[in-house]
């Protein structure tokens, strides 16, 4: 008899669980990411705008720590934890598929999925972003949320309550659109969803710019630069 297939925190079972994240490879073929091809050592991607470009939403120092210091340090973890183990020469979302929910190896999941999760924020931003989205998004989103203020005041509402330190998502969940948020290195990817666009509400995100103001931090990317393009794109 075939034993039982064991399940992430989630509840979900092993086997949907990585028949989920298979479709990470297709977001990070969008928007310039090229996290699929990645196997340690892993490398540090380029980001898609200038460090100076989000200003005056989010500063260029921040965007230097942010970058610079926390999601390379979370990537250069990666490596020392994957070295030598049978996560080395894995792709960067196969580690995070392989670790979910094992006890005994939190620390590379939570450094592999806060590798993942960077590296789709900084691609959830852009300089020309904000405004409305394309059509094929903007019609998915009237349809799932009624209209499109609906869907920015739930952004903001999982941004902005999300106690202590996470993300906000837009996802699909079976071709409707939804918002939710995850707590530190969570992510839709171990829920079998597929992210369309992040919004960073770690304190690092924002807390030079807007100190304890994350409504403020939150409101201004959602009206400036989230990155519609992005999240059609992820759509298909």
């Amino acid at each position: 008899m075939d034993k039982p297939s064991p399940t992430c925190a989630c509840g979900m079972s092993r086997r949907k669980f990585l028949a989920a994240t298979s479709s990470a490879a297709l977001l990070f073929a969008l928007g310039g990411l090229r996290g699929a091809a990645w196997a340690a050592p892993f490398e540090l991607p380029p980001l898609p705008w200038a460090e100076n470009a989000l200003e005056p939403v989010i500063s260029a120092k921040t965007i230097g720590f942010h970058y610079g210091k926390h999601h390379k340090g979370y990537l250069d973890n990666l490596n020392k934890l994957v070295a030598g183990t049978e996560f080395e020469g894995m792709p960067l979302e196969k580690v995070v598929a392989a670790t979910a929910g094992k006890a005994d190896k939190v620390a590379v999941f939570n450094n592999a999925a806060q590798t993942w999760n960077h590296t789709f924020y900084w691609n959830s931003l852009s300089p020309k972003g904000g405004g409305t989205p394309p059509a094929g998004l903007k019609q998915k989103i009237t349809d799932s949320f009624g209209d499109m203020d609906t869907c920015l005041k739930e952004l903001s509402a999982a941004a902005v309550g999300r106690f202590a330190s996470g993300w906000a998502w837009l996802v699909s969940d079976g071709g409707a659109l939804k918002v939710i948020n995850t707590m530190n290195a969570d992510t839709p990817l171990t829920l079998g969803l597929t992210p369309l666009l992040t919004i960073d509400v770690w304190e690092h995100a924002y807390y030079l710019d807007y100190q304890n103001r994350r409504a403020d931090y939150v409101k201004a990317v959602l009206e400036k630069l989230v990155n519609w393009e992005f999240a059609a794109k992820n759509l298909g």
